[in-house]
Formats: C-alpha cells, structure tokens, sequence
C-alpha cells in the first residue's frame, strides 16, 4: 500500500475516532474497534470483488487483493462492510444507527485525505476556488473536498435525526450515495462510475429512512 493511501485511510479512521466522541449516545464499547473491522472487511470483499470481476483468482493471486490501488467493488464493500458491522454488535440495528454520524464524518475524512494523495481535483472548472495540477496548467474542480465538505454536513444533519430504528443509519445510507451521485459528473472516469452501485443505495436508504419515520409515526401517535 502507498503511504499516500494510508495516510487518507488514516484520515479517514481519525475523523469517524472523532465522530464516536461528538456523538458517543448508544453506541457499543470500543466503537472503533467496530468500525475499523467493518472497514477492512469491507475492503477485503471489495477487492476480491474487484478482482473477480476483472478475471483475477484471488486464491491464485493473493498477494494482489491487497492491491486497493488495482480496484474495489463499491456496492461488495458497502455490502461487506455493514454486514461486518453488524455481525460485531450481535445484529443490534441501534447501534448501527448510532454510528451513522461518525461513518459519514469517517467519509468526509477518507475524500479529504485526496490532499496526501494530491487526487482532489476533477473536471475543468473557472471558479475562482478551482486550482490546477501545475503552473499553467487547467484549473479543476476540488471534488473531493466538495464532497468531504458534504459529508461532514450530513453526519451532523443525521445526528439531529430522532432515535428510532434504522431512521439514523438510512438516512446515512441515502445522504452518503446521493453525495457521490452528485459529485461523481465531476470526477474524471471512462466508465461514468458505478452509478447503479450508488441510486441502488440511495433507493435501499431511502426505504429504512420511510421505514423509520413509520414506526416513529406509530410509537408517538396514540392509541
């Protein structure tokens, strides 16, 4: 692995540390001991994902499904990382929830550890907070800290949230897919991104999050 890549995954770990400190309500003992197993779970099926995909053994390569830089499965490493998550708290759905702020301040930080891996910028841009990769040379946007920007904003509006179950962690889920949606024209690819990977989540966080407000529309209307 790069340095580069460890110190934005590094950035990335800190800031969801921070996040289990501003809004530590209902979460388990030693959250990010939780967290840090979701996100190498999530990686690992991510990359061995990735890698099927592309026609790779991983039994027969394996020292290649440590090579992130080679691709990971967006929707494999969600999938990974929740189900792991979740297996680590004994399948309690609060205290997924209670870590959806923290997830998303942990995404502001992994986009905007972009700076140690000079990867910020995307398409072309005149804006006067654009910059170019070199003197002379086009001006792009900084999408990356756009979307960091984004997903600190939304780790706060999903903390405000009310505790019901899966209100928190859908609402996380959706916030977290419609800000790589918008962001994702702006950022160079030959495939437009995994876009699917991305409304399939909006659409599956947007279900709980309705969910949620049902059963929150039923405990508090009386009977």
């Amino acid at each position: 692995m790069e340095l580069t890549l460890l110190w934005a995954a590094l950035t990335g770990v800190g800031l969801a540390w921070a996040g289990t400190r501003i809004w530590p309500d209902r979460l388990p003992a030693r959250p990010v001991d939780h967290i840090v197993t979701a996100i190498l779970v999530g990686l690992l099926a991510g990359r061995v994902a990735a890698m099927l995909s592309q026609g790779a053994n991983p039994l027969s390569n394996p020292l290649d499904v440590v090579v992130v830089r080679g691709g990971v499965h967006t929707g494999a490493a969600v999938i990974g990382g929740i189900t792991a998550y979740l297996w680590s708290v004994s399948g309690r759905i609060d205290h997924l929830d209670a870590v959806a702020p923290a997830a998303l301040l942990g995404l502001a930080g992994w986009h905007a550890g972009c700076v140690w891996r000079s990867a910020c910028l995307g398409s072309i841009s005149d804006l006067p907070w654009a910059w170019g990769l070199s003197p002379g040379a086009p001006t792009r946007h900084p999408v990356e800290l756009y979307a960091a920007v984004a997903y600190v904003l939304a780790a706060w509006t999903v903390s405000k949230l009310p505790w019901r179950p899966l209100l928190k962690s859908g609402a996380a889920l959706g916030a977290a897919a419609l800000i790589r949606l918008l962001t994702e024209p702006m950022r160079p690819s030959l495939d437009g991104g995994p876009i699917r990977w991305y409304l399939a989540a909006l659409a599956l966080g947007t279900a709980a999050l309705l969910i949620g407000g049902r059963l929150r529309r039923r405990i508090t209307t009386p009977t």
